[in-house]
């Protein structure tokens, strides 16, 4: 079974409130390795190829936040000055690359075995206030769409974690170049997945 990469960004939520350490550390005890390590002052248009500029990523965004708002007997039309998913998604996606660069973020590539599945189940639901505890998300965050977006900013979920295999190749490539990548083997990797006979 070949290995998947996954990208995790600690983001400046994360950062600033010292929890590098004890968040990578989860995704490392958990037998991913770190290939690939970097602490950056984010460039701006590395951030705005990160997150996609298709109408279907931004009709995603913003019919999430329709949808809650509608949840909760919220006017989104009041808030955002339109009810078009499309437009909220391109609000949120401009809150986004602000917030990306309020503090330098931690950017790590791990690999291992399902680790798109792997990332994904550690890092919680991105909704804060949906992570179950024990998740990065859960533990460390319980913020709400509706008060990010009265506030006029993105979620301040603590982490990117890439999630889907095309995603996380894609993500690793953009953030670190071919030099910054590293191929070696874990101490434990023997034992966690022994050879076969």
């Amino acid at each position: 079974m070949n290995k998947q990469k996954a990208l995790l960004i600690i983001k400046p939520d994360g950062v600033q409130r010292g929890l590098c350490g004890a968040i990578l550390k989860r995704f490392e005890q958990t037998g991913l390795t770190i290939i690939g390590f970097k602490f950056l002052q984010a460039p701006e248009q590395t951030i705005r190829d990160h997150y996609p500029s298709t109408d279907v990523w931004y009709g995603k965004v913003g019919q999430r936040t329709l949808t809650n708002y509608a949840k909760k007997g919220i006017d989104v039309k009041k808030q955002f000055g339109t009810e078009d998913p499309i437009e909220i998604g391109k609000t949120v996606k401009g809150w986004l690359v602000t917030f990306f660069q309020e503090s330098p973020v931690l950017v790590a590539a791990v690999e291992g075995h399902e680790a798109i599945e792997i990332v994904r189940k550690l890092s919680g639901n991105t909704i804060p206030i949906l992570a179950a505890a024990g998740t990065v998300r859960g533990d460390y965050s319980h913020d709400t769409i509706d008060l990010a977006n009265a506030q006029f900013r993105p979620l301040r979920n603590i982490i990117h974690a890439s999630d889907s295999v095309e995603d996380g190749e894609k993500e690793v490539h953009l953030w670190f170049k071919d030099d910054e990548i590293f191929s070696y083997k874990r101490a434990d990797e023997e034992l966690m997945f022994p050879p076969q006979r």
